[in-house]
């Protein structure tokens, strides 16, 4: 679907560009956003050959909304280590739900085995190795 309508609307932007800026003083706003836009779309066309790419980050702004929301109660957090731990308990948390897993089961399933897991193989614990199976079993 990428190849057959987003390629050619991609390729007429990336043609049209450069001409705008010439049209335009090179020192604008608009001329600063066009050279940005030049500069980037190299990068850009991955997403017609990526179908696992998004076109715009809105899942990781969606991601920071919680945090933003709570701005104002975290600056009660008592110190810095508390407020980094809070941030890595966040980190973890969003990386749980990216992951599409309940976070409820697994923080009760990680709280089951951490106890007895060995430290070397910590990274047994992380979102993306809590299988479907063990999601079910925490619920």
């Amino acid at each position: 679907m990428r190849q057959k309508h987003a390629k050619p609307l991609f390729e007429a932007l990336q043609a049209w560009l450069p001409i705008q800026l010439h049209k335009i003083p090179a020192k604008s706003a608009l001329g600063g956003a066009i050279r940005y836009a030049i500069i980037r779309l190299k990068r850009l066309a991955a997403y017609l050959i990526d179908g696992r790419l998004s076109l715009d980050n809105n899942p990781a702004e969606r991601c920071k909304r919680t945090i933003a929301l709570g701005r104002k109660n975290f600056l009660f957090y008592g110190s810095d280590n508390g407020g980094e731990r809070a941030a890595a308990a966040y980190s973890l948390l969003e990386t749980v739900k990216l992951n599409g897993i309940n976070p409820r089961a697994y923080l009760s399933w990680v709280c089951e085995v951490i106890a007895d897991h060995p430290i070397n193989r910590i990274d047994e614990l992380r979102p993306w190795n809590f299988t479907d199976t063990r999601q079910q079993e925490a619920a």
